[in-house]
């Protein structure tokens, strides 16, 4: 049985990669984004279906989990990959406002807790449901409290403390799933090459898109709640 998936985010970049690399396997990847155009265009190349998503939008996510149900009647894996940075100017967090860690958190933490609660039904109805979060190693907090660590320095308050919540988003599922045939993780895809960062990155999209796919398709044995990336797992 074909297995279905629904890629946020998944116009362009990391996104984009992972629902090339899961039709690659015969997975139907279906292209969620935003933006229609741009959206049915990357659905367009990949040969895959598009459906329209804005997770920061409840009727939104609620008439692609309605289509996705019309269509396929379940769901095998869910990637939470649409996020945003808010910026990387260099704001100390003193100088950083509630207002831009609200425009952070609604998509990097509240719009995953709506796609999950939503994608959960139809989750439940497959064999073997996998839920992957793209987090990032910048929300470690070992990482982040350790000088010598390579992202010690690094003190980006709305995108860091975003990923730290999506992080325990990831293990509070885990834990409520746990005994059930999904499996919940959390994805670091390093430091890419992608618009988020004004393609600064040194990794191409495509390498940090693996551990992504890699989690998403887990055999029975694979692990749930964990903080992976391609060397292994990442200190919380």
């Amino acid at each position: 049985m074909t297995k279905i998936a629904l890629i946020t985010g998944a116009n362009k970049g990391i996104g984009y990669e992972i629902a090339r690399l899961l039709a690659e396997q015969g997975v139907t990847a279906i292209v969620g984004a935003r933006d229609e155009e741009r959206g049915r265009a990357a659905a367009e190349r990949l040969g895959q279906p598009y459906v329209r998503i804005d997770v920061t939008d409840e009727d939104s996510v609620a008439a692609a989990a309605k289509w996705i149900d019309g269509a396929y009647g379940r769901l095998d894996i869910l990637v939470n990959n649409a996020g945003i940075t808010g910026g990387f100017a260099p704001l100390q967090p003193s100088a950083t406002t509630a207002a831009l860690v609200r425009q952070v958190y609604e998509t990097n933490v509240f719009g995953v807790v709506t796609v999950t609660n939503a994608m959960l039904p139809l989750l439940r109805e497959s064999e073997a449901g996998r839920i992957v979060n793209m987090s990032s190693e910048l929300g470690s907090l070992a990482m982040a409290s350790d000088p010598e660590s390579p992202f010690g320095a690094f003190n980006h308050l709305p995108y860091n403390s975003s990923k730290t919540a999506l992080n325990m988003i990831t293990v509070c599922y885990a834990k409520e799933l746990a005994g059930t045939p999904i499996k919940v993780n959390a994805a670091n895809p390093g430091y890419c090459a992608t618009d988020l960062n004004e393609r600064t990155g040194f990794r191409t999209a495509e390498q940090g898109a693996a551990i992504a796919v890699r989690l998403a398709t887990l055999g029975a044995d694979g692990p749930t709640g964990a903080y992976l990336e391609d060397a292994g797992s990442i200190r919380w």
